[in-house]
C-alpha cells in the first residue's frame, strides 16, 4: 500500500531562527480546493486552492496589509 504523497515545499517565511517558522507547501494529490497548505509554528495548518492563494497574493501586493505593518503616526 503506497503511503501519502510527499508535499512540495515552496517557501519558508522567516528562516532566521530554529523555532518552526511558517511554511508554504503544495500537495499535488489533494483536491483542488485544498492543494495549497500553509503551516504555522504551532503545528496548525490551513488549506486553500491555488486560486484563493492568488487572491491573497494580489491583495498583499495591492497594499491590504500595509496599515498592519506600518506603525501608526503619532
Amino acid at each position: 500500500m503506497p503511503g501519502p504523497s510527499p508535499l512540495e515545499h515552496i517557501a519558508t517565511f522567516c528562516g532566521n531562527c530554529n523555532c518552526g517558522c511558517p511554511e508554504l507547501y503544495l500537495d499535488p494529490d489533494a483536491p483542488e480546493e485544498k492543494r495549497v497548505i500553509i503551516t504555522d509554528d504551532f503545528g496548525q495548518r490551513i488549506q486553500m486552492s491555488v486560486e484563493q492563494l492568488q487572491v491573497l497574493v494580489d491583495d498583499i501586493k495591492g497594499g491590504v496589509l500595509d496599515k498592519l505593518l506600518t506603525p501608526a503616526a503619532a
